[in-house]
């Protein structure tokens, strides 16, 4: 079965839970928009070239806990939240928002074509 789910389908449910998390974030910006000493934040990806951030490695808390045999880690989307010194502005968060949930949409819909066309092949092969 790991033939069918290459890396198109591991750098596609990254590339989502990167956009939830964005989501989180510029959303936490615009309800604080009246807080005095609030500052905006937003969400950057942790590229291998950046030299910021090692793979990710998860690790488990507990003897019973299952062992983590999903994705390597050159192939999740590492992430990090940045606070910028600036306070943050209503049409500046709104955009970036905008811009965030087009994304989204686009990832779910090359991850449903993905799903089509593995779909389409397995009922052809029958």
């Amino acid at each position: 079965m790991p033939s069918l789910f290459n890396k198109t389908v591991a750098v596609l449910s990254g590339m989502l839970d990167y956009r939830a998390k964005r989501h989180q974030v510029l959303t936490s910006n615009i309800a604080n928009l009246d807080v005095a000493d609030y500052r905006a934040a937003d969400v950057a990806l942790r590229g291998e070239g950046s030299g910021k951030a090692a793979p990710l490695s998860p690790r488990t808390t507990h003897p019973r806990h299952l062992p983590f045999t999903g994705v390597k880690g050159e192939e999740a989307v590492a992430t990090e939240v940045e606070v910028s010194p600036d306070r943050p502005v209503l049409d500046e968060q709104m955009a970036r928002l905008s811009e965030n949930h087009l994304m989204y949409n686009a990832a779910i819909e090359m991850l449903a074509r993905k799903f089509r066309t593995i779909n389409a092949v397995l009922k052809e092969g029958k």
